[in-house]
């Protein structure tokens, strides 16, 4: 007979916001994925150190047969109370393709994977950016960013984001709010939902990479923030966890911003 645990499911554990995702559930059963078995086991080895319910399998999220093994060993460990989709790389990835195959289009094949075994009162948690925010609602890019496994949606962004990787970064990550627009009414029949939060700046190994490369324009953001800092992997965590809780059991098909503010001031300088 099946275990019944009700399981927390993080990609992208291996990172900043992944593993801060992860120390919120203490008293929960966890599942991390990430691209290598290396990253998952150190990973996974840190929380049980900690007294943490937690395995881990590796998993290439722009593969279909390797997403089928995670959620087939989800299936198999208990029931999905939470898919929290962390997984994605920056605008720093020069390669718009594999840009757009990571950040959007392995999103649509996780979201479609893990709609088959959620259940009532399971919740997909996909991080966005606040930079979704700035890229105007337009009929014809929407389109192609809704379905993004269409043959034609890669080219038509490419063109629309001028061959520039920081405009494809922030046109995806409005993709990612419009596929959580998209299966909102699919997930409710199953009385799931389906959310996203989109993070300003927040100080990850990622994020430090960026602000290696573009100091002014990290410090010019910084300073813009209301609140007058960078967030931390915790600020998005916390959001992450009442996202799955019961208290937040009304909320879907919507986005949380959470970036000190800034988007609004940056917003006006654009």
């Amino acid at each position: 007979m099946k275990d019944q645990r009700n399981l927390i499911v993080i990609t992208g554990a291996a990172g900043g916001i992944g593993q801060s995702c992860a120390r919120t559930f203490k008293n929960q059963s966890l599942i991390l994925t990430d691209y290598s078995q290396e990253l998952v086991d150190e990973a996974v080895e840190k929380l049980q150190k900690e007294g943490f319910d937690v395995s881990g399998i590796a998993c290439d999220i722009t593969d279909k047969n390797d997403i089928e093994k995670l959620t087939k060993f989800v299936a198999e460990n208990g029931s999905l109370k939470a898919f929290i989709h962390t997984a994605g790389v920056s605008g720093t990835v020069t390669d718009l393709k594999k840009l757009y195959t990571i950040d959007l289009v392995a999103t649509d094949l996780l979201v479609d994977a893990f709609y088959e075994i959620a259940e009532e009162n399971s919740v997909a948690v996909l991080l966005s950016s606040m930079m979704a925010h700035t890229i105007p609602p337009n009929e014809a890019y929407d389109e192609a960013l809704a379905n993004p496994q269409n043959t034609t949606s890669f080219d038509m962004m490419s063109a629309a984001a001028e061959n520039n990787s920081d405009m494809m970064y922030n046109f995806v990550k409005r993709g990612v709010l419009l596929l959580s627009h998209k299966n909102v009414d699919k997930w409710g029949e199953k009385g799931a939902r389906i959310v996203t939060v989109s993070p300003g700046v927040i100080e990850t190994p990622m994020a430090l990479k960026a602000a290696e490369e573009h100091p002014e324009r990290m410090e010019m953001i910084k300073k813009a923030t209301p609140l007058q800092r960078n967030g931390q992997p915790e600020d998005i965590a916390d959001v992450v966890y009442f996202l799955t809780s019961d208290a937040a059991r009304f909320i879907t098909g919507t986005d949380i911003l959470v970036d000190g503010g800034v988007i609004q001031n940056i917003k006006k300088m654009g």
